[in-house]
């Protein structure tokens, strides 16, 4: 400020300040180089200095929910605990002597109920919702001139039954992948035959030939969605931002391309449909090794990534691969979580990418982006390595506007996975999940260093008070110390139970450690090396070869013998919904999740828009929530020690405990027919305190519903949905799952689930209406006759009996009208497109009812033994 200023005033600097100042400057340019793309000159040398910054900041960033939003809500919800509590309190004061066993039912049941809602409720406590930068992460990994830092990531599609889930539908998704907006050299596409079909192999093949044409065209154009099926059945203009002269011709040559791409794909789906009595072969005359399904060799085919192989355009494509494990009689395979730990071990030998998409087969990238949105999360260098995965909602096309069986399950995707994420993270959900391979592994989480405590210096040492904090700091610190030397020790080798047995080993020979290792991994010497690798990344003396001949060796039937894979490592077995399994085991290691919900859906599905499929698609979410409830992960008993937070248990908890519902769900159910077919009701004569105890529990049920719906955006005829499907599937699937459930592991008794059908374009809405005959129909087709029947006579009881009998009526009648509700679109997928009921649905029920309400007639147990008490009513007959 002083420029006449002797320097030498100053005194003595550390260094000199000119040349600190041009040093650091050449530091941020190389480090903080701006990418410049195609087309966008428009900004100058003084623009990219902002731009600089902008590479240091977050990747992404939490944003909660509104207070004047959120507030009003969590003082509902304790207002409503203090309603429950006061009701209770009354009801329980105030049995029905007359009908005793119907109080009794009916206050069980509401006790259940309140207690499911405090499962359900408060893990939504603290929802928040994220953003992500996608130009941040551009800035910070793709620097021009440099190869991009973008990580790898290998990407899981799982198959069965190519006549179920069709290869068209499996193509499209893989296209979308191959077509995504990463660097083609960083994706790995491996699809898994779980059912050896040589369609599926063949179809995969005539995909591989027709990505060569897709992709660059996709990539030229900015083409969204990249799954031809849906982008040329969209109805929009497209072309909307398309001002390039040779877009419209290239379209449509490649519109006439897809249109043979599926002649083609459709015609090898006929073919299939008679099997040679001999079984499939090969060009070369030898069988196809998958011929019988239960007994083949392991199969892997690489068609697309380093081996030659480029698009029209002669640019390098993502690597393809075919994998069908092997499988031998008498070997537990683990149905889908064994087929997806297969391809972690493949992927690891092949390309160890560390980070890892799975998908169903009939999920397709509808946002491009996808994986970079996921990276925002995975690559943050302040927050992504806690981060086990980043899960993004399923959204699905197909469905009917109505959408009267809840297949969007909107609640719960845009309502508790929201709320869930502001704990420790949402559950995983089996699709659309990004997962970091270490966590895959079974490693903990990395644990966060604190900072130094402040030491007391005020008091002399002789102080008894700080001498005593001070000796218990010191024995404190020994401790961490002793801890952090154990833990680092056994990190390679151990998971979260077995710490404290490496604890007492601190010194090893390098061949235990390795004995070890092989019978955590397996016998692999690949696979283990590349279990070590953090970052990914394969070693440089390889030869593709030797590879392959190592990938089909992780992949037979005995490798996971005698090891922990399924236990502590990859996807948990010993439930069919090996989702929740996994993620639960993940977050009990200390990792946290993230939900990622981006503007333009990151996946889009078809779902099984008919009655019957639906459900038992959610008989089998049930069964696997009974099955882990009666395990040793069962999150009431399990994990604790571990990093699982208090409300995040609580989450994992109401997921295995839901099917349990069901009894006391159809007890209460049928609780109205039985008042209006006896006369008894389940309350006594209500006073003006319970009146108003009653309105304000329904005004809080109502009330809570309306603001989560106000925060969340979800709206009315979503939750009213989701409502009515809760009563449909509590009373049918999940009381059938909890029966299958127990019989599985209490007697031995296996129940194969069936893999839930992916509809092709027949027709829009056309599977709505099929209907196919399963046992699941029959308890809610019961409980509406007999719901119906009780209200026929229930008024016809009031018409004759004269105009008192009215006003206890209308507690029963709206009783039985909310169970009637509830059903309706139970009712309607009964009667399908002709508005016609399936006669053995209807002869079944009517049959039920018949015998249940002539029984009930027959017992009458609210009658005495003595029969009718009978009283003179004072009128002169004579």
């Amino acid at each position: 400020m002083v420029p006449q200023k002797d320097l030498a005033v100053y005194g003595y600097g550390s260094v000199a300040w000119k040349d600190r100042m041009e040093e650091w400057k050449r530091k941020q340019t190389e480090k903080f180089e701006v990418v410049k793309h195609d087309g966008d000159s428009s900004f100058g040398d003084d623009a990219e200095i902002p731009m600089m910054d902008e590479g240091r900041q977050p990747l992404s960033r939490k944003v909660p929910i509104k207070s004047s939003k959120i507030n009003p809500y969590r003082m509902l919800i304790i207002l409503r605990l203090v309603i429950l509590g006061l009701f209770f309190h009354y009801r329980i004061r105030h049995p029905v002597k007359d009908a005793y066993a119907l109080w009794l039912a009916s206050v069980i049941c509401e006790i259940w109920f309140a207690v499911s809602w405090v499962l359900d409720q408060f893990p939504k406590w603290y929802p928040i919702e994220r953003e992500t930068y996608l130009d941040r992460l551009s800035l910070r990994y793709e620097k021009e001139g440099k190869p991009s830092e973008l990580a790898g990531v290998d990407v899981f599609v799982s198959t069965v039954d190519p006549l179920k889930e069709p290869p068209l539908i499996t193509a499209n998704t893989v296209l979308s992948i191959l077509a995504v907006d990463y660097p083609v050299d960083r994706v790995a596409c491996y699809v898994s035959d779980d059912g050896a079909a040589m369609l599926t192999f063949e179809a995969l093949s005539e995909t591989a030939e027709f990505a060569r044409k897709w992709v660059p065209f996709c990539k030229k154009y900015s083409i969204e969605p990249r799954a031809p099926e849906w982008y040329f059945c969209h109805k929009m203009d497209y072309l909307k931002n398309k001002v390039h002269p040779a877009f419209v011709r290239e379209r449509r040559a490649m519109k006439r391309d897809y249109e043979e791409f599926k002649v083609k794909i459709n015609a090898l789906v006929a073919t299939a449909q008679k099997v040679p009595e001999e079984g499939w072969t090969m060009q070369d005359g030898t069988p196809w090794p998958g011929n019988n399904v239960r007994d083949h060799p392991g199969m892997i085919q690489v068609f697309l990534g380093n081996n030659g192989v480029l698009d029209v355009e002669d640019h390098e494509l993502p690597r393809l691969v075919y994998v069908s494990r092997e499988k031998r009689p008498g070997f537990d395979h683990h149905k889908k979580a064994g087929a997806m730990n297969s391809l972690i071990r493949v992927s690891a030998v092949l390309s160890n990418a560390p980070y890892l998409l799975n998908v169903d087969c009939d999920h397709y990238i509808n946002n491009s982006k996808a994986l970079r949105e996921a990276m925002c999360f995975m690559m943050d260098p302040q927050s992504g390595k806690k981060i086990c995965y980043v899960q993004f909602p399923q959204r699905f096309d197909g469905i009917d506007r109505h959408d009267r069986y809840s297949n969007r399950n909107v609640v719960f995707f845009d309502i508790n996975m929201k709320g869930l994420d502001g704990l420790q993270g949402p559950i995983y959900v089996g699709t659309g999940c990004v997962f970091r391979r270490q966590a895959l592994y079974g490693y903990d989480a990395p644990k966060k260093k604190k900072a130094p405590r402040m030491t007391c210096n005020c008091w002399p040492k002789w102080c008894c008070f700080c001498c005593g904090v001070r000796k218990n700091r010191k024995t404190k610190t020994v401790d961490n110390n002793k801890k952090k030397k154990n833990r680092e020790a056994s990190k390679q080798i151990h998971a979260l139970e077995n710490i404290e047995e490496g604890a007492n080993n601190n010194v090893k020979s390098p061949e235990a450690t390795q004995l070890k290792l092989e019978k955590k991994y397996g016998q692999s010497p690949v696979f283990i090396a590349s279990a070590g690798m953090e970052n990914g990344g394969l070693a440089r003396d390889a030869s593709p070869a030797s590879l392959l001949r190592e990938a089909i060796q992780v992949i037979s039937c005995g490798y996971e013998d005698k090891t922990e894979w399924g236990k502590e490592i990859g996807w948990i077995y010993g439930s069919v919904t090996e989702d929740i399994l996994t993620g639960f085991k993940m977050h009990s290691h200390g990792w946290r999740s993230v939900y990622c919900t981006p503007k333009i859906p990151a996946f889009k599905g078809s779902a099984p828009i008919n009655l019957s499929d639906r459900l038992h698609q959610v008989l089998r979410w049930a069964l696997g929530s009974v099955e882990i409830f009666m395990s040793r992960h069962c999150p009431i008993w399990y994990g604790y020690g571990g990093g699982l937070k208090g409300l995040e248990r609580l989450s994992y908890i109401n997921s295995v405990v839901y099917p349990w519902t069901s009894i006391p769900l159809l007890v209460y159910c049928s609780l109205p027919a039985i008042c209006l077919l006896t006369g008894k009701f389940i309350v006594p004569e209500i006073s003006n305190y319970a009146s108003i105890l009653f309105m304000s529990l329904f005004a809080s049920i109502a009330v809570t519903g309306i603001l989560e719906m106000q925060w969340s955006g979800v709206g009315i005829h979503d939750w009213w949905r989701n409502e009515q499907f809760w009563v449909i599937g509590g009373v049918s699937s999940h009381l059938f799952a909890l029966f299958q459930g127990l019989l599985k592991v209490l007697a031995g008794v296996n129940t194969n689930f069936t893999v839930t059908s992916k509809a092709a374009d027949d027709g829009e809405f056309s599977e709505l209406y099929i209907f196919k005959w399963t046992s699941l129909l029959i308890p809610p087709t019961t409980l509406f006759i007999i719901n119906v029947i009780g209200v026929v006579v229930g008024i016809s009881d009031a018409i004759s009996n004269g105009y008192d009998s009215w006003g206890p009526l209308f507690g029963r009648l709206f009783f039985a009208l909310w169970v009637i509700l509830h059903l309706y679109p139970f009712l309607k997928g009964l009667l399908g497109k002709q508005d016609r009921m399936p006669t053995i649905i209807l002869v079944w029920s009517i049959l039920l009812a018949s015998i249940l309400t002539l029984l009930w007639v027959r017992v009458n147990p609210f009658v005495g033994k003595d029969g009718p008490v009978l009283e003179i009513c004072g009128l002169d007959c004579l």
